[in-house]
């Protein structure tokens, strides 16, 4: 198997419990692109996140972000998968009748969001969306602007409340818990081994020659999606039993360590 492809989401993943990606990182990821493979930050984050991140090799990488509803080579966007309008508008009224909840519109341009006034979330949101604006009501920007993912934001609630709360949308929306403090609702079938596929049609390459590394739940159908699947350590323990090997922790360098040791490449 000749791996052309290695796609590592972020929080859990490639981050370490400081948010702060590896010093070894971007040399790897050059290292790699000698031996003509690309890498992918595979994300529930937003695109314009990703590239303010990666921004010394931004335009040499292909992303999954938005947890597979947006895809890009560089600058330039593969996918991007709306939702219904009328989804999108009942998913922000459910999200106004959870206490603590906030609601995010991922758009093609950045994200909108209408809850200025809580502290906690704002500061959260900051961390995944580079590119956001403020609106004064989601339901009418809904009406004009294509939405490709609803996320809702509960401080270390959103399985215990967001998820049972956004349920019944099952049957007409992809529901994905992100982590300890976001669902994401997406069209249905969209998820980050969806977006694999789409990737690997655009770079003419199989998605059993792709190598990915994950930690949480909305990674579950990247792993099962790759020929080469590794679960973090740390990871939840539905996606440990769900990969094929395990990897060190997001705090040990899990990520770099395991790709340096796969295709020899020294540090």
């Amino acid at each position: 198997m000749a791996i052309k492809l290695v796609a590592a989401d972020l929080d859990g993943t490639l981050l370490d419990s400081d948010k702060q990606l590896s010093p070894d990182l971007f040399p790897l990821i050059g290292a790699l692109e000698k031996q003509g493979v690309r890498f992918a930050p595979a994300s529930g984050r937003q695109y314009y996140n990703l590239r303010e991140m990666f921004a010394p090799m931004a335009d040499e990488l292909v992303y999954i972000s938005e947890n597979g509803a947006m895809v890009c080579d560089g600058a330039k966007i593969i996918s991007f998968s709306a939702m219904p309008a009328e989804v999108v508008q009942r998913a922000v009224e459910t999200a106004r009748e959870i206490p603590g909840a906030s609601a995010i519109l991922a758009c093609r341009e950045g994200a909108f969001y209408e809850n200025e006034k809580d502290g906690v979330f704002l500061e959260n949101m900051a961390h995944y969306y580079a590119r956001r604006r403020y609106a004064p009501d989601l339901l009418r920007l809904a009406e004009r602007e294509p939405v490709c993912k609803v996320a809702v934001f509960c401080s270390r609630k959103a399985e215990s409340t967001v998820l049972p709360a956004l349920a019944p949308f099952a049957a007409e929306a992809q529901v994905a818990l992100s982590g300890a403090d976001w669902v994401d609702l997406m069209r249905p079938g969209m998820n980050k081994g969806q977006a694999i596929g789409s990737l690997c049609e655009a770079l003419g390459i199989a998605p059993e020659d792709c190598m990915a590394f994950g930690d949480y739940l909305n990674d579950l159908e990247l792993l099962q999606s790759v020929g080469e699947s590794y679960a973090m350590e740390n990871a939840h323990d539905t996606l440990k039993k769900t990969a094929k090997y395990i990897c060190p922790s997001n705090d040990e360098d899990g990520v770099c360590r395991t790709i340096r040791h796969i295709f020899g490449i020294d540090k």
